[in-house]
């Protein structure tokens, strides 16, 4: 069973439907990403799961409980992470867990013990006592992350949470997610940075126009789009024997002869290619000077699939 389960959700705005009949299993233990381009449905997919939005159709369950039934149930099994801070400014840190903490119904010395473990997690320890109006930009969202995983929920709702911080900052949120699923969080993880997607998530859903329009790990994507890893091969000169050779090799389904004696080869899936390549070129004489290989990114898969940029309206 699902740990997350939409099952045909819809969600219209007058007469605009934001979510399309989205139907969406999450597995347990998994790091989800979900991309979209703006307007695509993804916050609205967020805001239904987390009980802040309610659905026009369909269903959706959270470890086996309705949202819309039992949110009392859902809500305890959720830490939400929202695009935009929810921290209080006039609060320390320390309070500011602590509030959090409190309306998980956390209380004494259960509530400290989760404090501590929060800030120490996400790095805040040692600035406990400072409020959020004299952090940077990276310690207000490692603080809002520290608000929302201290009652350790069993889903982490992630939505943008590194827009607008510095690079270090980045890396440690990024090193704090994969920490979460390491200890057993089900994570989904939404950003406009595709390389952070590409870098921490197990599987990937595209959205677009309301609807799923891709699901599965980079390379299930890569096979549903067709798109081919690429060897790009320079030599010292040219041989129309090589090329025709090369052609015909079975793991190569595309060649293009590009300026400066240089072959840049479609490879198909299966198969050993790499030995056969040098060996073909030795037998015609050919010495390699440069030697690449690219593979499809998730931003190529993303265009490809959408038409769109991720930030395009």
């Amino acid at each position: 069973m699902a740990f997350v389960q939409f099952e045909e959700v819809v969600k219209t705005y007058g007469t605009a439907m934001s979510v399309n009949h989205l139907t969406l299993s999450i597995r347990e233990g998994e790091v989800f990403g979900l991309l979209g381009p703006n307007g695509a449905g993804k916050s609205t997919t967020i805001h239904m799961l987390a009980g802040l939005l309610k659905s026009d159709g369909g269903t959706i369950s959270v470890d086996g409980y309705n949202v819309a039934k039992r949110p009392l149930e859902v809500k305890r099994r959720i830490g939400l992470v929202p695009q935009e801070l929810a921290i209080y400014e006039h609060f320390t840190a320390r309070e500011n867990v602590a509030f959090f903490g409190r309306l998980y119904g956390l209380r004494g010395r259960e509530l400290k013990e989760r404090v501590e473990e929060a800030l120490d997690f996400t790095g805040l320890l040692s600035h406990d006592n400072g409020r959020p109006s004299a952090f940077s930009g990276g310690m207000k969202r490692r603080l809002n992350i520290a608000c929302a995983i201290m009652h350790r929920p069993k889903l982490i709702i992630m939505d943008e949470p590194t827009v607008g911080i510095d690079p270090q900052s980045r890396n440690h949120i990024l090193e704090s997610v994969r920490a979460l699923n390491r200890l057993g969080s089900t994570i989904i993880y939404t950003s406009h940075y595709m390389e952070e997607v590409e870098a921490i998530s197990t599987r990937v859903g595209i959205m677009d126009g309301g609807r799923l329009i891709a699901l599965g790990d980079k390379e299930e994507l890569r096979r549903l789009t067709g798109q081919e890893s690429k060897l790009i091969v320079q030599t010292d000169h040219s041989s129309e024997e090589a090329v025709a050779e090369i052609r015909r090799h079975p793991r190569v389904s595309s060649l293009r002869e590009l300026e400066g004696h240089t072959l840049e080869l479609g490879l198909s899936e299966a198969g050993t290619y790499l030995q056969d390549i040098l060996f073909i070129l030795g037998k015609h004489g050919l010495a390699l000077l440069k030697l690449t290989r690219e593979e499809p990114n998730l931003e190529s898969l993303f265009l490809q699939l959408t038409g769109r940029s991720l930030r395009d309206g």
